[in-house]
């Protein structure tokens, strides 16, 4: 689980944001995220997000797809459901992308994306968040804390060398 911890917490990090100007910004506090990719025997762990405002903002920021490698970028909102739809290219590889967001950003909302890879490969994800409340007298915005007691900090994390960057 540790080896594949980042590229979890990544995945639900992404997803979460996924279009950054987009979505509304999350209730500052201690957000529950629950994921299960479609393909997997087993949901995912729950883990917890620490976000405040300017936090928010900063993760949508940097890891959300910039629009310039996406030849397509539509949003329809019907209201409380946001739906975005994108064909993106990264390096050498097409991707197109559904994403269902529904609820609302103070309490709870749900995520149901699909991507197609170019050559079909195809990966459907479901995610669950609720707000939890503030966050833990012990953590800072940033702080993701997953089963097992694994904290990092995104943030942190994406001024790593060989971390996430924008």
């Amino acid at each position: 689980m540790r080896r594949c911890l980042p590229a979890f917490v990544l995945a639900v990090v992404c997803a979460t944001p996924a279009a950054a100007l987009d979505l509304p910004a999350r209730k500052a506090g201690l957000w529950e995220i629950k994921m299960t990719l479609e393909d997997a025997k087993v949901p995912g762990p729950a883990m917890q997000q620490c976000v405040d405002a300017a936090t928010d903002k900063l993760l949508h920021e940097k890891f959300s797809v910039g629009q310039e490698s996406c030849s397509k970028h539509e949003v329809n909102r019907l209201g409380g459901t946001i739906v975005i739809d994108s064909s993106c290219k990264f390096g050498n590889m097409a991707t197109t992308t559904h994403a269902v967001f529904e609820g609302d950003f103070d309490s709870a909302y749900t995520v149901k994306v699909s991507t197609t890879r170019e050559g079909g490969a195809k990966h459907n994800m479901a995610m669950e968040a609720k707000w939890l409340g503030p966050c833990k007298a012990d953590q800072k915005p940033g702080d993701v804390e997953m089963p097992g007691g694994v904290r990092i900090n995104i943030l942190d994390m994406s001024k790593t060398p060989g971390g996430p960057q924008r």
